[in-house]
């Protein structure tokens, strides 16, 4: 018995089978390619902005929580993060956060310098390595320009390459 309600019913494997030709899916695999390479740099892209705003909220916070360290400690801005609660704050990346108070030279942080190696701050450094988890002092060095740093006193929180 037929299971055909109609009187156009297609053979299989004769003409007007149904089913995909070579030609339909290398057109569909093609469809989909284009797409993927058009999708995959732009969805990173907001990845990465993500995360780079997920880190510039923590340095502010860690700034704010300093400054009032500051305030009831005579003007004093702590040694290090663990004396204000934030040692374990770890960036997207899942590195530490950096600081380094410039007065007493203390802290888990490096003095980072500009592009004619002056300190670009005069109470504390603060920043995370960035994305490859590498850093070096000088903003200028390859290793440092994906770093998000604390810069100006805190009046610049951004990459480092935008400092």
């Amino acid at each position: 018995m037929s299971r055909c309600l109609t009187n156009h019913c297609p053979r299989a494997g004769g003409a007007g089978a149904l089913g995909f030709t070579i030609l339909e899916l290398m057109l569909s695999v093609a469809v989909v390619a284009v797409l993927v390479v058009i999708a995959v740099p732009g969805y990173t892209r907001y990845v990465q902005r993500a995360q780079n705003s997920q880190v510039i909220a923590a340095l502010g916070q860690i700034q704010l929580v300093a400054g009032r360290y500051a305030l009831s400690n005579n003007g004093d801005f702590p040694p290090d993060l663990a004396s204000i609660g934030m040692d374990t704050l770890r960036d997207p990346w899942g590195n530490p956060y950096y600081y380094h108070n410039t007065v007493t030279g203390t802290g888990n942080g490096l003095g980072r310098k500009d592009k004619n190696l002056h300190p670009i701050n005069t109470d504390f450094d603060l920043y995370s390595s960035g994305p490859d988890g590498k850093s070096v002092p000088p903003l200028t060095a390859k290793p440092s320009q994906d770093d998000l740093i604390r810069g100006n006193d805190g009046s610049f929180l951004g990459v480092a390459a935008d400092y």
